[in-house]
């Protein structure tokens, strides 16, 4: 295994991510321009990707881009936010604005640091200690960010938070297992003074088994097991993979792409294209997540609050695990790392970041002929993944490349659940119950994917496809015969979409201007799964916060300033930001450099088979060639090796093509 360092890579493309040293840079600008230090907070320093036209003259003859870097600040002492502009090839401020009336996102630091204050805080520790919690090490505070409609109106102004309590069984214990219930703290983020104590309800424990780690799941659970270990499964590649990574461009069996990397995406995916027998084709610009939105559907005190941003509030970036601390991946892996900030700006590495690899996935195409003649090919994809671990829950992110000109975006939800204890004889309209009196509310996880399409080209035009019954008639008198009808999408009003099931719609982004061999214009196609409504009355304050998942699908012009569908200050921010915000205009999306937002993700009805830990919860969505080429690209796809020594031990039988998968 090899570790590629992006940030300490001399800079030679525009969309390479920010440096350690280009953070560093940013500090010191500001440091010796506006006397930014102590009491400061930065929030998210980010790199400002050049347009369009910048990168295609940088490809095409070199012309140097502008490096720049956006900087997003807090001044404790009085609440206030800054933003700014930085030409860090000049070295100099090219803005500095101060925004009234919004928070920024929440560090990581101010998370912990939100623990460590409320944990020694005598009133808190008076209050737990009133309800018998008085070893203050198992006590974790978990402090959770607001939206504008539910700030109380005695804190309006400050920026605050509010804490859910847990305490371990034992020392390493699960503490998701222990719910304080009843009891949250508000919390100022600037001074990390604590405003209020609700000690609204209380709950006894009840007896439950609430473990995961081995050494604290019970003996008597441990061996009850049944399953037999399993036999070693040897992923390899002797001659290495078949991918190349130079700095963070990658290519793969006539895929190109760019990783890169910020604090609030976390990995985003550029430049992506397809080697059609010598055309460098363009398939998308960008694509990313864009927004996370959790909602839980519990009106209770304990869950009223609790709707997380994970993007907009928090960060996938920040939020990213290494991947030293356990990898799912299998066989010749490459890692990236990755570089970011903490609140002073200083920056930090985290270590195997990103995995690429390779993965063998069954059969790609196959055909047994009558006269005797099988020919079967094995599927090969290329997998660029990172981790991220947002409080109890993680999420796995998986983009796959596939040799047919496929590309599919997974997402693995595991993790732990929120629950809540319930006296003897309760029970909860809004939960599955879990374990004793324990339960687990419903939620659902709406992930907004960011796509920015370039079939072919900038201009496209995105279409509805419907599939639709002819009516029985002289010339369809069995009523079989289906046609697709294709909508265009011309303005932002009716690129607003939700899938059909009775006419199982899907949508074409398609490059009018251009002629395949075979008269097509070329497209791909978003088929909606993974897609399910919201869910919320239409005058519900929270979904106002997150119009983007009133709609499965949103289609806008491209505009550089347009990037989070649910605002830029999502923390502690109100409704109407973001898509619903730039669509009033109603602009026109024919044929020009669209951006199309989708959403999926996972309605969690949650079930006792999630507990204490979650098996992974599987979605995704697919893009597919659709008339991009004209015959299967994969035709070109080279057999498996002849039988080998290895079939003939194994008595599979393959013949003159292994297809068993023993190679």
């Amino acid at each position: 295994m090899t570790d590629i360092q992006l940030d300490t890579l001399t800079h030679f493309h525009p969309l390479d991510p920010l440096s350690a040293a280009e953070f560093t840079a940013v500090t010191r600008i500001l440091a010796d321009t506006r006397s930014v230090g102590d009491g400061w907070r930065y929030t998210s320093i980010e790199m400002i990707e050049p347009s369009k036209a910048d990168i295609a003259a940088f490809d095409a003859d070199g012309t140097p881009c502008d490096r720049r870097a956006r900087a997003v600040l807090l001044e404790r002492a009085t609440n206030s936010t800054y933003a700014t502009l930085i030409s860090l090839t000049d070295g100099v401020v090219l803005t500095w604005e101060h925004i009234p009336g919004v928070q920024p996102n929440v560090t990581v630091d101010e998370w912990e640091e939100a623990d460590t204050a409320l944990r020694a805080h005598p009133d808190v520790v008076a209050a737990l200690a009133a309800r018998g919690i008085t070893d203050l090490d198992l006590v974790f505070m978990d402090t959770w960010t607001y939206g504008a409609e539910l700030i109380p109106e005695e804190f309006a102004g400050r920026r605050i938070g509010w804490s859910d309590t847990w305490v371990r069984a034992s020392e390493g214990a699960n503490p998701y297992a222990g719910p304080v219930n009843g009891f949250h703290c508000v919390i100022d983020l600037n001074s990390m003074e604590l405003l209020r104590i609700e000690d609204t309800f209380s709950v006894e424990r009840p007896e439950i088994m609430g473990e995961y780690i081995p050494s604290h799941v019970p003996e008597r659970i441990r061996n009850a097991s049944t399953r037999e270990p399993l036999k070693p499964l040897d992923i390899t590649q002797s001659e290495g993979p078949s991918f190349t990574l130079e700095g963070n461009k990658l290519s793969w069996q006539n895929w190109s792409l760019r990783v890169g990397f910020n604090y609030r995406e976390g990995m985003t995916l550029h430049a992506i294209s397809y080697n059609d027998n010598g055309s460098e084709r363009k398939i998308a610009h960008r694509m990313s997540f864009a927004e996370m939105m959790v909602p839980y559907r519990d009106h209770c005190d304990d869950h009223y609050r609790r709707t997380a941003f994970d993007i907009g509030e928090w960060g996938l970036g920040f939020m990213t695990t290494s991947l030293e601390l356990g990898c799912d991946c299998l066989g010749e892996i490459r890692y990236l790392d990755a570089t970011l900030h903490n609140s002073k700006g200083e920056p930090y590495s985290i270590k195997n970041a990103i995995c690429i690899h390779e993965e063998d996935n069954a059969v790609l195409w196959k055909h047994a002929d009558h006269n005797g003649d099988t020919q079967v090919r094995r599927m090969r994809r290329l997998t660029v993944s990172f981790h991220v671990t947002v409080a109890n829950y993680e999420y796995l992110t998986y983009w796959r490349f596939y040799q047919d000109g496929n590309i599919e975006c997974e997402v693995r939800a595991t993790g732990i659940m929120v629950v809540s204890h319930m006296n003897p004889g309760e029970s909860s309209d809004h939960g599955t119950l879990v374990d004793h009196q324990t339960f687990a509310p419903y939620h659902q996880h709406f992930i907004t994917a960011r796509l920015d399409m370039d079939i072919d080209g900038t201009e496209n035009t995105v279409y509805a496809s419907d599939t639709v019954m002819e009516p029985v008639g002289p010339d369809n008198p069995y009523g079989l015969s289906l046609r697709q009808v294709n909508t265009p999408l011309r303005t932002e009003s009716e690129g607003k979409q939700n899938p059909n099931f009775a006419t199982q719609r899907s949508w074409k982004i398609a490059n009018d201007n251009v002629t395949t061999g075979i008269g097509r214009q070329p497209a791909y196609k978003l088929s909606p799964s993974g897609a399910f409504p919201a869910m919320f009355p239409d005058d519900s304050p929270i979904a106002a916060r997150c119009e983007a998942i009133r709609h499965t699908l949103w289609v806008t012009p491209n505009d550089a300033d347009e990037r989070w569908p649910a605002g830029e200050f999502v923390n502690q921010g109100g409704a109407g930001m973001g898509l619903p915000q730039w669509t009033q205009a109603n602009r026109g999306i024919e044929n020009t450099d669209v951006v199309m937002w989708y959403t999926f993700g996972i309605h969690h009805i949650t079930r006792p088979e999630d507990w204490p830990i979650m098996p992974a919860d599987i979605v995704s969505f697919w893009l597919k060639p659709f008339g991009f080429f004209d015959r299967n690209p994969s035709l070109d796809v080279e057999p498996s090796p002849k039988k080998s020594a290895c079939c003939s031990s194994n008595g599979c039988g393959c013949g003159d093509g292994c297809q068993c998968g023993h190679e």
